[in-house]
């Protein structure tokens, strides 16, 4: 028998809550609900889901803390629910590393769809990293190393402190030197899902790497105007 996948839900509102889980539920997901971000930490130690809905307004910890904190520790996925739909708080979230972000009200039918498109993303990509483990996910270029393997850019010998979307965006490009990308294929390489949202996204996390990764002579995170960027190695 395959054991239902586990979603913990963390929102202080207990109706709302217990409507995810009633949504879930009937999608044959076992469910755990709980209110505040310490119980948020403590649930996720013993109840060990495999994915997260994570409130952001919560009293005590709030959901970002939350998030960074289980960050520090796990990949599991994490889908931030919150009735902020701004550019910056949405930035911000996927940031420190949540894997989706909904806006409160929301859809039943779209909550229960990102919740498997975001398990599923997940999912393959653990079977790609087990798959070619051996190998590890780093690129190399002149005074430049970047891994994916444990989430560290080395610049000129130099260790540089980075989120891992930034990295990760980082990597991708860097992966396919000279290709160039658009923003939408970046957000949905990148967030995995089709982001419903604005494209600034990507230009808000190229800057912040521009802003810590300077230009080398032998290449450069080059803006192809109109269309995206992409790592230009010369």
């Amino acid at each position: 028998m395959v054991s239902k996948q586990k979603i913990l839900i963390v929102d202080d509102d207990e109706n709302i809550a217990e409507l995810i889980s009633l949504y879930l539920t009937k999608e044959c997901f076992d469910t755990m609900m709980v209110y505040d971000g310490e119980e948020a930490l403590t649930a996720f130690d013993t109840y060990q889901p495999n994915l997260i809905l994570l409130d952001l307004m919560l009293p005590g910890i709030d959901g970002y803390q939350v998030c960074r904190e289980i960050r520090t520790r796990s990949s599991v996925p994490i889908i931030m629910l919150s009735a902020k739909g701004e550019v910056f708080d949405k930035v911000l979230g996927l940031e420190l590393g949540a894997d989706d972000y909904i806006i409160k009200p929301f859809d039943s039918k779209e909550l229960v769809a990102r919740v498997k498109a975001v398990l599923r993303r997940f999912q393959n990509g653990s079977k790609s990293e087990s798959s070619s483990s051996n190998k590890g996910k780093c690129v190399e270029y002149p005074g430049i190393v970047i891994n994916l393997t444990n989430y560290s850019v080395i610049v000129d010998g130099k260790n540089v402190e980075m989120p891992p979307k930034e990295l990760e965006l980082l990597y991708f490009l860097a992966a396919s030197p000279n290709q160039v990308f658009t923003r939408e294929q970046l957000l949905d390489q990148i967030w995995g899902y089709e982001y419903i949202g604005d494209t600034r996204t990507v230009d808000v996390h190229i800057k912040r790497i521009r802003e810590k990764v300077k230009d080398h002579g032998g290449w450069n995170l080059s803006t192809v105007w109109g269309i995206g960027y992409k790592f230009e190695v010369k």
